[in-house]
Order: structure tokens, then sequence, then C-alpha cells
């Protein structure tokens, strides 16, 4: 069965990948760089869980799934950069003033892994932002230099990952993650056209 990947609408895909067992749970729900510090440090349990169905109601919505027939099984979290955290991070540098979008979080759910979701995930979202007009994406993946990754950290994806979808490293920048240089890695749509 082949994965397709589609625009994250349906809250309850979302939800079986990226939200908490425990609907009380405070996890992160792909809000930490969607919204400002502000609103998603005051977000608790169910208010999380609601801010993101609004959030896939929205055009653009979120991000995408992946689906392996019918069920969720990978999700992707996309959105022009002006509208994350990104736009006024002070550790991922803004390398012009393109109207780039931002990939920062790949999740494939247990059972599933290893099965390639991901490059299809990176592959689904460059579709759908090059449909959208983004005229580039861009990613803030770990350069792990073929280490191990703890898997919690692997949200962000590898270096390697992404440039077998064609991205090129643009930037390095003064994140880390799991001890790893995080650097930000971009692929150009306009020469696509």
């Amino acid at each position: 069965m082949s994965i397709q990947v589609r625009p994250a609408t349906e809250f309850d895909d979302v939800a079986a990948i990226v939200g908490p067992k425990k609907p009380t749970s405070n996890v992160c729900f792909c809000l930490s760089y969607r919204l400002g510090s502000k609103e998603n440090n005051a977000l608790r349990g169910p208010e999380r869980a609601e801010r993101v169905r609004e959030l896939c109601r929205l055009d653009p919505p979120p991000g995408v799934v992946a689906y392996l027939g019918e069920e969720p099984v990978g999700w992707a979290a996309l959105q022009p950069r002006r509208s994350t955290s990104f736009a006024t991070s002070r550790r991922i540098p803004h390398i012009d003033d393109l109207d780039v979008w931002s990939l920062w979080c790949l999740r494939v759910r247990p059972g599933h892994r290893k099965q390639g979701i991901m490059h299809e995930l990176v592959r689904g979202a460059v579709e759908y932002a090059t449909k959208r007009g983004a005229p580039a994406v861009e990613a803030y993946p770990v350069d792990n230099r073929g280490e191990k990754v703890d898997m919690t950290m692997m949200y962000v994806g590898t270096k390697s990952l992404f440039e077998k979808a064609g991205f090129a490293q643009a930037s390095e920048t003064q994140s880390t993650l799991d001890g790893f240089p995080r650097v930000l890695m971009r692929l150009d749509l306009r020469k696509k056209s």
C-alpha cells in the first residue's frame, strides 16, 4: 500500500500522531514553534487540543499528514515562517527576506518507523508548499554526521534526510539539539517552476 500525504485538516488524524495519550497532559502537540511562547505556555491540557482543532480549520492548516490507506501514520509541521516562532528566532537565522515556509517537525507513529515515511512526509510537505506558492521551504535539522540521535529528538530530522530530498545547507545556526548542531537547510522552489 502506498503512502499519501494530505493537508492536516482532520483534527482526529493529527491528534492520533502528535496528541497525548492522556487528554489532560501538557505535551507539545506540535505547538511550541507554531505559537508564541506566551500563548504556548498558557495552554494547558484540553486547551492545547482545542487550539490544534482550530488550527486544522485554518488555511493553511498546521501541516501535512501521511496516510497508509486511511490510517494516519506520520505528521509534518509546515507553515509560512512568518506565522511561526522562527520569524523572531535569535538562534535560527534569516538568510534573506524571502517569504519561505518552515518545516520543523516530523513524526512517525510507532509500528510504522523505518519504512520511508519520513522521506514521504518531506516530499509531501514540499509538494504542498509548492502548490501553495511557497518560493522555498526551510528545515532546521541536526547535523548528526551519521551518529545516533535520541528518538525523542528526531522530530527535527537530520541533515542527510533533507539532502536526500534536494535541500542544501544554507546556513549554520546557533541552535543545538541532543548535543548536535542544527543547520538551516533550504530547498528553492522557484527553480522548479
